[in-house]
């Protein structure tokens, strides 16, 4: 069984290859997703009033939204980069290799730099920068701490788990594959 792509004012999302969409996911409009990204259940990525532009590898993981501003701000998704269970990705920037937790909520023309980590639950409020290697939590969202080299290294392992799980879907016949 199938997500749905559906066409908004004569527009239908492009998919790129072996992407893995979920079947209970909904992909809107003016939305490009790049090869080996994975949408996961419950997800909607709703580009109708501006566009939605989405890299490489990205995993959107289940419950989460995409959206955008209508005549003011689309939502920009770099490679590599994580979004966790449940997360509102709403008219901004995720810079390839950041990561987003869990019920974090990023907001119009914030931009999350590469490399950077918004935590579970966060609010990064309208206009923020959350600059590479910083943690940024709380409810508005703010400099926590830098992160370690650790962290700034495993910021991406994630991506990849996500890529073969999605494949193993594709595999199975669950979802579209791009």
């Amino acid at each position: 069984m199938p997500g749905t792509l559906l066409p908004y004012r004569g527009v239908l999302p492009k998919i790129g290859p072996r992407v893995f969409i979920a079947p209970t996911a909904t992909v809107i409009g003016d939305t490009e997703i790049g090869e080996q990204t994975n949408i996961w259940f419950g997800c909607t990525v709703r580009g109708d009033v501006h566009e939605i532009r989405i890299g490489a590898r990205v995993n959107l993981q289940d419950g989460s939204v995409v959206h955008v501003t209508g005549g003011r701000f689309g939502t920009y998704i770099g490679d590599d980069v994580t979004i966790g269970h449940m997360a509102l990705i709403h008219a901004c920037t995720l810079e390839a290799g950041c990561f987003i937790g869990m019920k974090a909520c990023v907001m119009d023309g914030a931009v999350v730099e590469s490399g950077a980590m918004v935590a579970g639950g966060a609010l990064v409020t309208p206009g923020k920068r959350v600059p590479a290697g910083e943690l940024w939590a709380g409810n508005p969202a703010k400099k926590m701490r830098d992160l370690s080299e650790a962290e700034r290294a495993g910021l991406t392992d994630t991506v990849g788990r996500y890529v073969s799980l999605a494949a193993d879907y594709l595999e199975a016949g669950i979802g579209i594959a791009g």
